[in-house]
């Protein structure tokens, strides 16, 4: 509703009951648009979290793979020289399964800022509107 027809309205005292819906209709249906969009953008929101936090966990699995294929190659051949092979196919694999944890850690946070995927910002704003138009309805 624009400024000219709120100002008409104050200065009006008395209004009838059809101006009165028809206003009340025009304002609750700009509310619920503006909830809808802010309840989208909060979704979106959300899901970008989700799929960073997903393709974190991608590719903490691909770093794994190779950790996996060094510890059967070159790693293992070059620590050989100075330790046991055996040891040094163990230190090898452990520290690159320790970054691939690490990333995997980092991905879950990010899956947690994510959920619960509802848009819980605009959810509050429609009931606290829903709140205050019962109160103003009982005035």
């Amino acid at each position: 509703m624009d400024r000219s027809s709120t100002t008409q309205l104050d200065h009006d005292q008395e209004h009838s009951a059809g101006e009165l819906v028809k206003t009340m209709s025009e304002q609750v249906s700009v509310l619920i648009r503006d909830e809808m969009k802010l309840a989208r953008l909060e979704t979106a929101s959300k899901g970008k979290q989700a799929a960073l936090g997903a393709g974190m966990f991608g590719a903490s699995g691909v770093v794994a793979v190779y950790g996996a294929g060094c510890l059967l190659a070159c790693a293992i051949i070059a620590i050989s020289g100075v330790v046991a092979a055996w040891l040094a196919a163990l230190i090898v694999g452990a520290a690159l399964l320790a970054g691939a944890g690490c990333v995997a850690l980092l991905g879950r946070r990010r899956m947690w800022r994510a959920a619960p995927p509802v848009p819980e910002q605009a959810l509050a704003d429609v009931k606290a509107d829903a709140e205050e138009i019962k109160e103003r309805m009982h005035r």
